[in-house]
């Protein structure tokens, strides 16, 4: 909330100048790749999961099939 209070600040004082169309298409550009990187972490970690999911799953099955040969 505090970036949009000062984001609208910003443009209030900047409206008379022209410049306030840049500064909130920059500010929106920065928050939409705020929101991107964060989907990527997020996405990342959910790939990072299944992965060691799928190794733990692949060593119990070693252990599984050790125990069956012995």
């Amino acid at each position: 909330m505090e970036r949009f209070s000062a984001l609208l600040a910003m443009t209030l004082a900047l409206a008379g100048c022209g410049a306030a169309g840049t500064a909130v298409s920059t500010g929106a550009a920065a928050e939409s790749a705020a929101q991107q990187a964060a989907q990527a972490r997020a996405a990342q970690d959910q790939v990072r999961q299944q992965i060691d999911a799928a190794y733990r799953e692949a060593a119990e099955q070693r252990r599984a099939a050790d125990a069956d040969g012995r």
